[in-house]
């Protein structure tokens, strides 16, 4: 992912915005509360096959997610992390992740800076990165749908943004294994934000406490082994 100063400058949701050509096909499978509303996958998949693209920048990806921007960037910055990628890769996503996380819990519209907002990559390298994560991403839109919206009002979704914010720090955090849990969190915090679905709030709840009892594990493991390093050393 580069900067490219020809991109879109950052966006705020809010303003008019097109619907990606063909995102607004729904799947046979979709339930009946779905239809006639774009879906995430589709969305992601019209991107990624738009030839007239060479690029395509974080700044494209917030204009084109409309009023699920929150929830959907939080998704496609934190769900490549829960699937196997390269190393650094939390690194690189997980600075977009702080920033929205952040807003989010001050309850302020998605918005990134300039150096983030015009990073990009190439179509192609995007593209592979859509054909990764859609099955996964087309699986859990089967059972999503609007129920426990206590779960998902303003003040429930400030209280996400702060435990997603935690997350995020932890996340870019240079632990073995240290990343996956988080951003399967995240990823269900996001899932359920997207379609006010109080269920996959749950579900991000209960990740968040597996993943910061596994994080803080690890960090104990390594300090005593550290303890033990230093007290052979000097023995």
């Amino acid at each position: 992912m580069t900067n490219d100063p020809a991109q879109s400058q950052p966006i705020r949701t809010g303003e008019a915005l097109e619907t990606p050509p063909g995102g607004s096909a729904s799947r046979a499978d979709a339930p009946p509360r779905s239809r006639g509303k774009a879906r995430l996958s589709d969305m992601l998949a019209a991107i990624a096959a738009d030839t007239q693209r060479e690029r395509v920048s974080i700044a494209d990806l917030l204009a084109s997610m409309d009023s699920r921007a929150m929830g959907a960037l939080l998704l496609i910055f934190a769900l490549p992390n829960v699937l196997p990628s390269l190393p650094g890769t939390s690194g690189i996503l997980g600075l977009p992740l702080i920033y929205l996380t952040s807003q989010m819990m001050l309850g302020r519209t998605p918005w990134l800076p300039k150096f983030i907002a015009t990073r990009s990559l190439a179509r192609r390298d995007f593209a592979a990165l859509i054909d990764r994560m859609e099955p996964w991403l087309a699986w859990s839109e089967r059972f999503l749908r609007p129920r426990l919206s206590l779960l998902v009002h303003e003040r429930a979704e400030r209280l996400i943004g702060l435990v997603a914010l935690v997350l995020s720090v932890i996340l870019m955090l240079p632990i073995p294994f240290g990343n996956m849990l988080p951003a399967l969190a995240i990823s269900l915090f996001a899932l359920g934000l997207m379609e006010n679905d109080g269920v996959w709030v749950i579900g991000g709840a209960a990740a968040t406490v597996v993943a910061i009892s596994v994080v803080a594990a690890v960090l104990w493991a390594l300090a005593k082994s550290l303890i033990f390093v230093i007290g052979g050393a000097f023995a």
